[in-house]
């Protein structure tokens, strides 16, 4: 006699389902796949990052998941002094900007809840431990960098930073000129 048991359990990323047949008990293993809910997309306005924005809004129709558009206005290079005595009008303008254009796109390619956040600060750190733990995000969808060999060396790439630091799956869409 055969009896499946709806009794499973996961351990890591397996799933398994416990089988009975004619007295012996066994396990089966069963696909288990990953499902988005929350998807954040980090975006500066390059092309790249527009790629990403595709890819991300791909990604949340084929999951209905909900969509984030994040832009953070790097102010990691300033003194705390300097960054309260500056204006960032322009910057924050062309955030808004740009976050309202991306907004759009995404709802005209099908995204069903799109929101949009913007942040001061260094982009690394506040994508990785603060956007996407206050938003519950399942994954985040970065643009391949733009930076050269040097600056990479030298600074470092936030999609670098944000594949090696973030607590989520990671999503890098590449760009081709």
């Amino acid at each position: 006699m055969f009896t499946k048991y709806s009794i499973h359990f996961l351990t890591g990323c397996k799933r398994f389902d416990i089988i009975k047949v004619e007295g012996i008990i066994s396990f089966e293993e069963v696909f288990y796949m990953t499902v988005y809910n929350t998807i954040l997309v980090a975006v500066d306005g390059s092309d790249a990052s527009k790629k990403a924005l595709q890819k991300a809004v791909e990604v949340a129709n084929n999951y209905e998941a909900k969509l984030g558009i994040t832009h953070v206005i790097d102010t990691s290079a300033y003194s705390p002094n300097i960054v309260l005595n500056t204006n960032f009008d322009k910057a924050e303008q062309y955030a808004k900007e740009l976050l309202l254009e991306l907004k759009e796109m995404a709802e005209e390619a099908g995204a069903k809840e799109v929101e949009t956040h913007l942040d001061y600060g260094s982009p690394k750190a506040k994508i990785t431990k603060q956007i996407a733990k206050n938003y519950h995000v399942d994954l985040i969808v970065v643009g391949a960098t733009g930076l050269n060999a040097v600056e990479r060396f030298l600074i470092g790439s936030v999609s670098e930073h944000i594949v090696r630091h973030a607590d989520v799956d990671v999503l890098v869409v590449r760009w081709d000129k």
